[in-house]
């Protein structure tokens, strides 16, 4: 007879983590890491942040604590959440919830005394998973550790149900299974069918929220297949009105195929699929900062539009013309241009040999600042070869 299911880790068994665990144990209470530490930990995926899950109540974590010398932050207080920082590392440690009342946005929450309650609030299977200090893994609600293995993004219970109690676990369905799903297997139909019918609830959502999963869900190494699903099942069109995911597995082709690869890059996807989109300002609809606003609409316009590599490579930088490039190819279906990469490098790394002092005093004021622009088109346009003294001798 085989003895539970473990896992393993340096994070697990760092001497940070082991005097947390330590401290609430030696205080008489229960404390796993949880969530997403514990499912990346069980896939062989690289553990971030680490989340631990108690029966002792926040204020009580908070004395624990600081008896031991550590400091404390009521990062989420009202909800149960103390953060604790051990050698520098933060730990967010939340004491057993239940759900009392939900609206589809947010949760009322009360403390719970046992773990399956607290499991059973989360969104999928293998998110609901616990492990022990000594790796023990548990699974309160069951069939989480099969789910996980079998890389099959579940809802807990109906999925109907975890969908009305928060809109955004549709996007999340999606999102998890591009990071973590099989893709040969497919969606999991009752999760697929439920997203599709709820998808009117995310109009409700924040789009801050909308936005930042989009993000996240773009960020996998391959998101064609959740997104062919996600535009399959109407969704896709409720959150970017006009996107168009047919183009992805492209794209991501192009991309596995350059060497170096470059790093799943939510801008270059996005730019794709909002190629055929009008009239959205996604700055707005995604709540994008300023940077990261000005940076896609230069990527979007690149991708409409084409132009010559060496000057795009010039007026975006070589990262967002690479992005443009690639993503114009993908959705005309062509190969990026020969050679496009040393060009484009060629591009960035020109300087316009013209300055200011050069046409001084000849021009000043509003002309000096119109005859540059135009010498600087001019230098675009002749594939930024000319030098100065050609320039200067343009009528």
């Amino acid at each position: 007879m085989t003895g539970p299911e473990r896992i393993s880790g340096d994070w697990l068994t760092g001497p940070e983590i082991t005097q947390v665990f330590a401290l609430l144990q030696a205080g008489g209470h229960q404390v796993y890491a949880v969530g997403g530490c514990v499912r990346d930990a069980l896939l062989g995926a690289r553990v971030n942040d680490i989340d631990l899950s108690t029966n002792a109540l926040p204020t009580r974590v908070t004395e624990l604590a600081r008896a031991a010398g550590l400091t404390t932050i009521p990062t989420g207080i009202d909800h149960g959440t103390v953060t604790v920082l051990a050698g520098g590392i933060p730990f967010e440690i939340t004491t057993w919830r239940r759900d009392v009342e939900t609206d589809g946005r947010r949760a009322v929450v009360a403390f719970a005394e046992r773990i399956e309650d607290d499991a059973m609030r989360r969104d999928f299977t293998m998110n609901a998973l616990y492990a022990a200090p000594d790796g023990r893994l548990l699974d309160p609600l069951g069939g989480g550790i099969t789910d996980a293995h079998a890389r099959h993004i579940r809802f807990i219970g109906t999925p109907e149900a975890r969908i009305r109690e928060d809109y955004l676990r549709i996007l999340r369905f999606f999102r998890f299974y591009a990071w973590f799903g099989d893709a040969a297997e497919g969606p999991d139909p009752e999760g697929l069918a439920a997203c599709a019918a709820l998808a009117e609830g995310l109009d409700t959502i924040s789009r801050e929220r909308v936005g930042a999963e989009l993000k996240k869900l773009l960020s996998a190494p391959d998101p064609a297949p959740s997104l062919a699903a996600m535009q399959a099942s109407g969704v896709l069109t409720r959150v970017l009105p006009g996107a168009d995911a047919r183009a992805m597995a492209l794209l991501v082709h192009l991309e596995e195929g350059l060497s170096p690869a470059p790093t799943p890059a939510w801008p270059r996807r996005l730019a794709l699929l909002s190629a055929a989109m009008e009239g959205v300002n996604l700055t707005r609809s995604l709540r994008l900062s300023r940077e990261e606003g000005t940076g896609l609409a230069q990527r979007c316009k690149a991708v409409q539009d084409g132009g010559a590599t060496a000057r795009l490579g010039q007026e975006l930088g070589a990262g967002a013309a690479q992005d443009a490039i690639l993503a114009r190819a993908a959705l005309l279906e062509t190969p990026p241009p020969q050679g496009f990469q040393a060009e484009i490098a060629r591009g960035a790394a020109a300087v316009f040999p013209v300055t200011a002092a050069d046409l001084m005093p000849e021009f000043s004021g509003p002309a000096l600042g119109e005859r540059m622009r135009v010498l600087r088109e001019a230098w675009l346009a002749a594939d930024l070869r000319p030098g100065k003294e050609a320039l200067l001798a343009l009528p």
